[in-house]
């Protein structure tokens, strides 16, 4: 590999970075916790440059295609195993490592310290994570996802109690059935076209037998069910709500990008798989009205809801569904917004996940109770003299903060939330000939579940900020404080920046609506030559 451009190693480096340094930190002793919080911090950050240097290569087209490709082993594609890094590989990079770094300093304090080995875990997670969005391989997929549940079932148990154990056993099982569809999904489109080369599959696909036909179609609708699983998917995400809600917040805020793992597996695979040939489009209209009956039992769960936790987790729900809904349209222009949507929702529910553990710390047993008994028997508020009480810094960030999660999670102006409903509804609208009875209810759920959260939100904040007389200002530490505030900060960021956003994921919807290009320029490069200037 000595005639690699050293900028070509940038792919590997998210892969083999946080495995050197999770494996390397198993040997630490758990008594030394600032040491591997160090670790584990440096890593991040280096994870963070290789993915924005990542994503400045692949945006300025200083590769061509734009991508880099990276064949492990020097074996050329389909034959190796093939790392690309594309538009949409170095903008999930990016959040990836934005996310994962608010999330660790936020556990610095007390989660990380709580159970053994949660630096490592949490490593092997991102490696995990960096691998799924990396990989050209079906198989070599299954095998990142693998990696990154395994170190999820970990993380889910970490500082266990009996809730948590009660919800990783739910989790690990569903997961371990999704897993176990996944390999079979995989082996049955093996069968079928000989490859697991997601560039190979495309015009091999095209090119199918109508004898090999079921056996493919078989085996895409079980890989569906797979990614839809992991993709919380009605009726498949059922366990997402309560494994939120009984994990630790930092754990939990990662997991809402699990999730879109999910969701980014299915645009992989179906642009490049299934956008051509006799399976064109295959499953995209059962995926959209999918994504339609999730957003509805989303809306339901989260109307019922009174726990942040499991609120939380149906807004990750109706995330999904949405994201499922635009996806299975097969627009390019919408699914811009919902890339944007994507982005967007996956940093305001993780912050208000982060958030959530801060508000539990004023939510004692007796406030609820008062506030209950209040909105129970219509008791009406007297302020007491001297009206006009000073609000503890503590109680004012926690409040606002609230606000601005409400405010993007809802889709309420004017922050990201706004303007990715407002860019979904304006592509719909726009649509030609005529807008469509399906375009017209997609829009109708997206209003309705905006308005229930509007009303689970507001009933939760007056519940816990209005019980007044029976809270104290809890203490915050900065770096409690600063994670929730750089993710909340990022969400306005978006808001300010949406244009040149915009641009850019338009570029990406772009990419990924020509995958003939990704195709060629995967199954195109060459190997290094070796010493001798003979390739392997």
């Amino acid at each position: 590999m000595s005639g690699l451009a050293w900028a070509q190693h940038l792919i590997l480096l998210p892969i083999v970075l946080p495995l050197l340094a999770g494996a390397l930190l198993i040997t630490v002793n758990e008594a030394r916790h600032g040491l591997k919080f160090a670790v584990n911090l440096g890593c991040n950050m280096l994870l963070l440059v290789f993915a924005v240097a990542l994503f400045w290569k692949t945006d300025l087209e200083l590769w061509p295609g734009p991508m880099g490709v990276y064949l492990a082993a020097n074996w050329i594609a389909p034959f190796g195993i093939a790392l690309v890094a594309d538009r949409l590989a170095a903008l999930m990079l990016v959040l990836t490592a934005v996310l994962s770094i608010c999330v660790l300093i936020f556990s610095y304090r007390g989660w990380g310290r709580i159970g053994v080995h949660f630096h490592s875990l949490f490593l092997f997670m991102l490696m995990g994570i960096n691998g799924a969005f990396l990989t050209n391989d079906l198989f070599n997929l299954f095998v990142f996802f693998e990696v990154m549940l395994a170190s999820s079932y970990g993380l889910v148990l970490h500082g266990y109690n009996v809730t948590r154990i009660r919800a990783s056993l739910q989790y690990i099982a569903i997961n371990l059935l999704a897993s176990l569809l996944f390999l079979i999904g995989i082996a049955l489109i093996y069968a079928s076209t000989g490859t697991l080369n997601m560039s190979d599959l495309g015009p091999r696909v095209a090119a199918i037998g109508a004898a090999d036909l079921p056996l493919l179609q078989t085996g895409a609708l079980i890989l569906a069910l797979a990614f839809l699983t992991k993709g919380a998917a009605w009726p498949l995400g059922f366990w997402l709500p309560t494994t939120y809600y009984a994990a630790s917040p930092p754990v939990a805020a990662m997991m809402v990008l699990m999730t879109k793992v999910g969701i980014y597996a299915i645009v992989r695979v179906w642009s490049l798989a299934f956008g051509h040939g006799p399976l064109d489009g295959f499953s995209l209209d059962a995926l959209f009205w999918v994504g339609l009956i999730t957003l509805v039992f989303g809306s339901i769960g989260m109307l019922a809801s009174e726990q942040a936790g499991k609120m939380a987790g149906y807004a990750a729900i109706i995330s999904s569904g949405t994201l499922m809904a635009v996806v299975g349209t097969n627009q390019t222009t919408l699914l811009t917004a919902g890339l944007y949507y994507l982005v967007g929702s996956t940093l305001a529910t993780a912050a208000f996940l982060l958030l959530a553990g801060l508000i539990e710390r004023i939510r004692t047993p007796g406030s609820a109770l008062l506030a209950l008994s209040m909105e129970a028997f219509a008791i009406e508020e007297k302020p007491e003299e001297p009206v006009g009480v000073g609000i503890p810094t503590a109680l004012a960030f926690l409040g606002l903060g609230f606000a601005a999660c409400t405010l993007v999670m809802t889709g309420l102006p004017p922050l990201s939330g706004f303007i990715a409903k407002f860019s979904l509804f304006h592509t719909l609208l726009e649509a030609e000939p005529a807008v469509a009875h399906e375009a017209w209810l997609f829009i109708g759920l997206i209003l309705v579940s905006g308005l229930t959260g509007i009303i689970a939100m507001m009933r939760f904040g007056v519940r816990t900020f209005w019980a007044s007389g029976s809270i104290q200002a809890p203490s915050l530490h900065l770096s409690e404080v600063a994670p929730v505030s750089a993710l909340i900060a990022i969400c306005i960021g978006m808001t300010i920046f949406a244009g040149p956003l915009f641009g850019y994921l338009d570029r990406v919807s772009h990419d990924l609506a020509l995958p003939a290009n990704y195709v060629e320029r995967v199954l195109s490069t060459p190997a290094v030559p070796g010493p001798a200037g003979v390739k392997p």
